[in-house]
């Protein structure tokens, strides 16, 4: 699952303050029209009705940075993370993409609220908008890889991490016998169920799904766009080995970059050098069957770089 970094919706919760949200709703107008510094007033007024007010500090956070003020940014996004620790307006990725922090995994409080506002109208945006591709791209890497083994591209057992509304399902649907989805998002859940593609479906974070399962009961493991939420992949592919029963495919997508290691890239989603995913897939003991540029969808106009990865526990 994914979401492009231009969202249709943003989360929003109430001050309690009937006056303070409506100073942060004028402040909002404001700020899509370009008015950056009167936004920032308007909000700064809202914020001494009510101090805690998470969504004006995170929103005050955005407006200095797209002023360029970056310690004031660095103060408003603090502030919005010290009013809602679980952080679910993802204050913590901002902070590390002005440098204030260093790189770390994602909230889990941001990831489900994220989705859970996105999931009615994820697929047709994805789709529609994004051109989005990548359980094809999934579907056709194995299909290949398999044929290169001159074993059958069909699948007992498969697991779908990050299920999202279910378009990986609907990739395989003809391949697997038995598929389980799990995602971390309520709302993804609810649309998975409707679309009939799943034997189970669970509501967790990928890890923990896999936590779950017992070794060597999977066949297959497909994770599209889900793993740019990761930053260290290493949790992930060891749970995914252990559940893997041998000669057990793990097929996923991912953001790439040039440089080493990882980056959390302008559209908040985790981007991985090739490099270090070969190195990670190698330490968990994972065989590399295939790994090759491919972009899973279009952002801003422009192909997101991105790799398609299947791996096989030998």
């Amino acid at each position: 699952m994914t979401v492009g970094s231009r969202m249709p919706l943003r989360l929003f919760q109430s001050s309690g303050d009937l006056m303070a949200d409506r100073r942060f709703e004028f402040a909002r107008d404001l700020q899509l029209k370009g008015d950056l510094p009167a936004a920032a007033d308007l909000i700064e007024q809202a914020l001494e009705l009510a101090p805690n007010f998470t969504s004006a500090w995170f929103t005050l956070g955005e407006i200095r940075q797209q002023l360029g003020e970056r310690d004031k940014a660095i103060a408003a996004f603090r502030e919005a993370r010290r009013s809602d620790p679980d952080d679910q307006h993802g204050a913590h990725l901002h902070l590390i993409r002005l440098g204030d922090e260093q790189l770390s995994e994602m909230p889990k409080a941001y990831v489900q609220a994220l989705f859970d506002q996105y999931a009615p109208r994820f697929e047709h945006t994805l789709i529609n908008d994004l051109g989005y591709r990548a359980p094809s791209l999934i579907f056709k890497a194995v299909v290949a890889a398999r044929v290169a083994a001159k074993k059958p591209a069909l699948f007992k057992h498969a697991i779908d991490l990050g299920c999202g509304t279910g378009l990986a399902a609907a990739a395989f649907a003809k391949q697997v016998d038995h598929f389980t989805g799990i995602d971390l998002s309520p709302g993804m859940i609810k649309e998975a169920r409707a679309t009939g593609l799943y034997a189970e479906l669970e509501i967790a974070d990928m890890i923990q799904g896999l936590q779950g399962k017992p070794q060597g009961s999977a066949n297959l493991i497909v994770a599209a766009d889900a793993f740019v939420y990761l930053s260290d992949l290493a949790p992930v592919l060891t749970e995914a080995r252990r559940v893997l029963a041998p000669g057990g495919v793990l097929a996923f997508t991912l953001e790439t970059q040039d440089g080493s290691g990882i980056i959390l890239g302008e559209g908040l989603r985790y981007a991985h050098a090739a490099e270090y995913v070969r190195s990670a897939l190698v330490r968990t003991g994972l065989k590399l069957l295939t790994l090759q540029a491919a972009s899973p969808r279009i952002e801003n106009n422009e192909p997101v770089r991105g790799l398609v990865v299947v791996a096989e526990k030998t």
